[in-house]
């Protein structure tokens, strides 16, 4: 091979290796790696993970994240070999938008020793396809998103033993005997909101991309009671009867939430279930609710908050597929 072809070859690719200490067991960090799909709960960036196939050891999924500025939306495919044993996971992701190009790496977690971890990713990318490919801001900027990722990983799994407590899924449900697709018309138009739902004052979505919303809606927020402005990635599946959301910004009692909006049809109609997951912000327990509140307070003080919030959003729903046509409920 000439020396001019490796040097080409090397520039149009780029490699990265990070490491950083954990502390928690090297069990409980391959875990949290392992288990893609409570990503959106415990990771800022992604929005959404679907498995769409695993044996075992070998998975394929698909994954929706948001930028920092969560101005940005973007969709991957990655395919990853999980390996318990040793404690390694082999990856293989692939942007929607650069298909055929894609970056390859793997997590390594080494026990130092029963409660201490090393963590290190590996990765390499072809430049091909990216925005100022050869560039140094590129590199850069690619750096400290995996600098960011080892960070992310590397908080949650050291709140380990707190994490259960911390963290809280439910799911309220009514029946509607009406059609599905009133009901899934009713949640999709969230820009309409202000007109139907008494909690929202002013809701602005953009949606450049068919099924992908940033929403912003101006309103009471549950379970804080209070008036604020939250930002919201929404995923309509229209086919699925399904819409899948993460929160970009939350009450300061909550560290993150996501949810889900799904139809179940039936013969006599359609079965709505509003389905929510939490992650608790112990600092702020204080704070918000009064030192000495107990976690288990906390966790049913938010639960029947963001309870109530999904409850009469799913009666305003079926009310809405019941008298399609009529507008202002207030």
């Amino acid at each position: 091979m000439s020396s001019s072809y490796s040097s080409y070859v090397a520039q149009r690719v780029q490699a990265s290796e990070r490491t950083a200490g954990v502390a928690a067991p090297p069990g409980v960090v391959y875990g949290l790696l392992a288990d893609a799909v409570r990503w959106p709960l415990l990771l800022p960036g992604p929005v959404h993970v679907e498995r769409m196939d695993f044996d075992g050891t070998q998975e394929r999924l698909r994954l929706w994240d948001v930028d920092a500025a969560g101005e940005r939306v973007r969709s991957f495919h990655m395919r990853r070999v999980l390996s318990p044993h040793a404690r390694t996971v082999d990856f293989e992701l692939e942007d929607t938008f650069r298909m055929g190009v894609p970056t390859t790496g793997r997590w390594t977690v080494d026990a130092s020793d029963d409660t201490q971890s090393l963590l290190t990713l590996r990765q390499e990318r072809t430049l091909e396809g990216l925005p100022g490919e050869s560039s140094e801001r590129s590199r850069r900027e690619w750096d400290e998103e995996t600098e960011a990722q080892l960070a992310q990983v590397k908080e949650i799994a050291e709140r380990w033993k707190q994490l259960d407590q911390l963290l809280l899924s439910f799911e309220d449900s009514v029946h509607v005997a009406a059609p599905a697709e009133l009901v899934y018309d009713f949640l999709y138009r969230i820009g309409d909101w202000p007109e139907l739902v008494p909690h929202v004052d002013a809701a602005r979505v953009v949606e450049d991309v068919p099924g992908v919303q940033l929403a912003s809606v101006d309103g009471f927020v549950e379970p804080d009671g209070l008036s604020a402005t939250t930002r919201t990635v929404r995923l309509c599946f229209p086919a699925a009867a399904r819409i899948v959301y993460k929160e970009l910004s939350s009450p300061e009692l909550i560290a993150a939430h996501s949810g889900e909006w799904s139809l179940e049809p039936d013969e006599d109609g359609v079965r709505v279930v509003c389905a929510q997951q939490v992650l608790l912000r112990e600092e702020a327990v204080g704070p918000v609710l009064g030192g000495g509140t107990e976690l288990a307070e906390a966790r049913r003080y938010v639960r029947d908050g963001l309870g109530r919030a999904s409850v009469e959003t799913l009666r305003l729903a079926t009310w809405h597929a019941l008298n399609s046509g009529v507008r202002r409920l207030r």
